[in-house]
């Protein structure tokens, strides 16, 4: 989608979790992280229960290099996700969740 008409949708006041998701994917698909985080971060702020934001953030935190902000992040999605039942995004994150882990054991 469009960055510039989903930016317009938020300045006309329409700003949603979902948008932010939505924009936060856009940008990182763009290249620009810094942006997609900060669009990512505002919709677990929107919504704390979205589980599909915080593994968004997380993933893309892991890709910037930032294994520990990753880890705590995948660790609210994982209990967003239990809370909502989402089990798809409960698996997911649970493998993310114990490879992190084993990995900062290991060092």
């Amino acid at each position: 989608m469009n960055i510039e008409a989903l930016e317009k949708m938020i300045a006309r006041g329409q700003d949603s979790a979902m948008l932010r998701l939505t924009l936060g994917n856009a940008y990182a698909k763009a290249g620009d992280a810094e942006a997609a985080i900060g669009h990512l971060r505002q919709a677990v702020a929107l919504d704390p229960g979205y589980s599909a934001a915080w593994r968004a953030l997380g993933r893309l935190q892991l890709r910037g290099g930032d294994e520990a902000a990753a880890l705590e992040t995948f660790r609210q999605g994982l209990a967003a996700a239990r809370e909502k039942g989402d089990m798809q995004v409960v698996r997911e994150l649970e493998v993310r969740v114990r490879r992190l882990e084993g990995k900062s054991r290991d060092e």
